[in-house]
């Protein structure tokens, strides 16, 4: 028997369907349009709105359920749920808990994996580790936020930014050279001072104070971080494209996390990968943090075809950063086709339509 590769064999996602446009932000807090387009590139992104009361776990759980209805997998098939989030309904019980919980799921553990940004690289690398052991068959990877709990709405330089969404992937065995074939993935511990939430955790516990001080908020020095993002997810790209012997022509796609469409740009750049074979949809998604990388494979998922070489980069809080190589395992059109209208604006509008309109392609 060969080595057992983890390949991706379908993606579910979902965004609320309250979208808060430029125009809207600028009743809100001091800004424009034609500011955020230059400054970051957002459009529009999509809310959960505070009155829901509702939750990451909800975002993941309309996912998962897209997800098993594509793909005709019988819910007790699933062996493990891994949820990359920084936004958990709570403290505890985990994530992955409640969205086993919602689904029904009888014979699946799981667990929560907070690595900001970056978190579902780390998160797809673990759920490989375990399919490539050979003891598990069928595990699916979560990556969301619901971000705009934690946004500020009187800070004009960091809440244009966010949105709110989940995507997540089913990955089963092959022994085919497809699938996770390589992950570099890193951390320096060094990103405090430039991008945190200062209150909420044990070492600085939620007080009047805090709540006084607006410190449940996401603090970003935006220069720095751009500096660094540009940086290291190039480098990752760089480096996993070298110890896998590729070119730039070889790339079908680079999957960059959605923080920001300058980022975007200048890594390709960098990395000398035409802007087509990019995936952004931070114009209408905005930073949804880790679900910016499985919301692209999602929206993307017509396009891709059985043998494509994808590299997925991303860089966020900590810092962590790093890049995913892996080879696509299925005609994605085919099985987008089968996603129910219901996931799209609520049933206003079919799969193919949503998609078209979302990539320009019906203007």
């Amino acid at each position: 028997m060969g080595k057992i590769h983890a390949v991706i064999t379908g993606v579910g996602g979902y965004v609320p369907t309250y979208i808060l446009d430029n125009d809207e932000m600028s009743h809100i807090v001091e800004t424009s349009d034609e500011w955020i387009m230059e400054r970051i590139g957002v459009k529009t992104r999509h809310i959960l709105k505070p009155e829901e009361g509702r939750g990451t776990s909800y975002l993941m759980t309309r996912a998962v359920r897209q997800l098993l209805e594509k793909t005709q997998a019988e819910p007790d098939s699933i062996e493990a749920v891994i949820c990359a989030t920084t936004t958990p309904d709570y403290h505890f019980p985990s994530t992955a808990s409640l969205v086993i919980g919602n689904i029904g799921l009888k014979k699946a553990f799981g667990f929560d994996m907070e690595a900001a940004c970056a978190g579902f690289l780390y998160a797809l690398e673990m759920g490989a580790g375990l399919i490539a052991s050979g003891r598990y068959k069928r595990i699916i990877v979560c990556g969301g936020d619901h971000m705009t709990s934690m946004t500020n709405y009187e800070d004009r330089n960091t809440c244009p930014i966010f949105g709110d969404g989940a995507a997540c992937v089913m990955l089963e065995g092959t022994t085919e050279e497809v699938g996770l074939l390589d992950s570099y993935l890193l951390v320096d511990g060094q990103g405090y001072d430039h991008l945190h939430m200062a209150a909420g955790g044990s070492a600085n516990m939620p007080s009047h104070e805090t709540v006084d001080l607006r410190q449940h908020f996401v603090y970003q020095e935006g220069r720095t971080v751009f500096k660094h993002a540009v940086t290291k997810m190039s480098d990752a790209v760089e480096t996993i494209a070298k110890r896998n012997g590729l070119t730039c022509d070889d790339v079908d796609w680079i999957v960059p996390h959605q923080a920001n469409v300058r980022i975007e740009t200048a890594v390709a750049r960098r990395i000398n990968v035409a802007e087509d074979h990019v995936m952004i949809n931070i114009d209408h998604m905005a930073n949804t943090s880790g679900g910016t990388l499985p919301l692209c494979l999602w929206e993307y998922e017509p396009q891709l075809k059985k043998g494509d070489k994808l590299i997925m980069t991303a860089f966020g809080a900590g810092f962590t950063w790093g890049a995913n190589y892996l080879v696509w395992g299925y005609d994605g059109a085919e099985q987008a086709a089968k996603s129910p209208a219901e996931y799209y604006k609520e049933g206003e509008i079919s799969r193919e339509e949503w998609y078209a309109k979302r990539r320009g392609e019906n203007a």
